[in-house]
Order: C-alpha cells, then structure tokens, then sequence
C-alpha cells in the first residue's frame, strides 16, 4: 500500500486518536504530520501486514515522545468536534458533546493504560490484537486493562446519574 492511500484512509482516525490523548486540535494536527513523517521514513524498513495498527503505533509512540519532551500531559478544558455539521437541534448537539467531553474526562481520569486501552479498543475500535501491538502489550494484560477501566468508567457514569437525581 502506498503512503498517500494509507493516508487518506488513516488520517482521520489516527488526528481522532491524538485529539483523545492531547485534547488539543493543534498539538494533535502536529503528531499526525510527526507520525505520517517517521512512517515515510520508516516504511521501506518494514513489512507491514496491517498498515492501520502500525500507523496508530507510530502516532501513539509520537504522542509518548511529545509527552517526555515537555515533561507534561497536555490537556485543556475547551473541546472542538471536528465532525462534519449536522442539522440536528443545537441542545442535542449541545449535550452529545457535553456528554462526549464528560466520558473523555472520565477516561483520562484513569492509570495511563487503562485509558489509552479504552481509546484504542472502544473509542476507535480497534482489535484486541491491534490494541496490544500498539501498546506492546500481551492480550490477556490488554483485557485486564479493558476490563478495569470499563469498569471504573462505568461506576463514574452511574455516579454522575445517581447525582442528577
């Protein structure tokens, strides 16, 4: 597969990704360009059966060595939706993205694990075999991990609702 082809099935998904760990539309503009850069200069090296896992691979290493180089996470308060506009009522929209911003919160309240594992398995769906390679880790950790942080999500939801009452 071509570079430019893996990039236009992949670019969305993979700024979607960052965005989720960064929160910042132009830190995570700026990982997609650093993680599409090391896979072009990376992709004669290998051979690459799924080119999608690699290339969330090479965007969550990218997103890790952006995080030890400012020695910081980097998260904001103020969420974009980066999604076409729809024609839907404004307080539906309104609260989807209230509701979206409170489940990123819940999931970055997390161990950094169990957080990038509810990203990369629930958020952008990808396989449990996908998820532990980008990780590196094994499947029965990832589950663990998975497990855990459905989990703790979960009762952090059910906490909220019983709040509201």
């Amino acid at each position: 597969m071509e570079l430019d082809q893996a990039y236009r099935e992949n670019v969305n998904d993979l700024y979607r990704y960052l965005f989720s760990l960064s929160k910042d539309h132009f830190i995570a503009e700026d990982l997609v360009h650093e993680a599409f850069y090391r896979a072009y200069l990376q992709l004669e090296d290998y051979e690459i059966s799924n080119i999608r896992a690699w290339l969330f691979k090479v965007a969550y290493h990218a997103f890790i060595d952006f995080q030890r180089k400012n020695k910081r996470l980097v998260f904001k308060e103020q969420f974009e939706e980066s999604g076409p506009i729809s024609k839907e009522m404004p307080e539906k929209r309104l609260l989807e993205k209230e509701s979206f911003q409170l489940l990123l919160n819940d999931i970055h309240s997390l161990k950094e694990q169990e957080g990038h594992v509810l990203l990369l398995c629930d958020l952008h769906q990808l396989t449990y075999n996908e998820a532990a390679e980008i990780l590196d880790m094994k499947i029965n950790t990832l589950k663990s991990h998975l497990h855990r942080g459905r989990r703790k999500v979960m009762d952090r939801v059910k906490e909220r609702m019983t709040a509201d009452e």
